[in-house]
């Protein structure tokens, strides 16, 4: 069986899980209160550091989940994610709106990358 590396414990989770050439992060979100521009960008601050973290980087990115509070806000993150990412490694990403755990929390990505 493959070695497991977890990494950055909080609380009650490992922000990073790596397994069989695979890294996953739980879902990575910004600073309540801020912008959703703000937000999204500490979101993919926080991505790259933890990425490097597990020996892996955004062009690896496999798969996203973006969760936003506001589907009104998908054109302003979308923005930033598009400054962000190289097309030619855009990964597959699913979008949706839903409630975020605490008021005031607008965009929420979760990261599938390979190593």
């Amino acid at each position: 069986m493959a070695e497991i590396q977890r990494f950055d414990f909080d609380t009650r989770i490992h922000h990073g899980v790596v397994h069989n050439g695979t890294v996953y992060l739980t879902g990575q979100v910004g600073t309540p209160g801020t912008s959703a521009e703000a937000q999204m960008q500490e979101v993919l601050d926080k991505i790259d550091r933890l990425l490097a973290k597990a020996g892996s980087k955004r062009e690896n990115i496999l798969h996203v989940q973006m969760w936003l509070d506001d589907i009104r806000d998908f054109d302003a993150v979308n923005r930033v994610w598009d400054a962000w990412i190289t097309p030619e490694h855009a990964p597959a990403r699913s979008s949706g709106e839903g409630r975020m755990a605490k008021p005031g929390m607008l965009v929420e990505l979760i990261v599938t990358a390979a190593l």
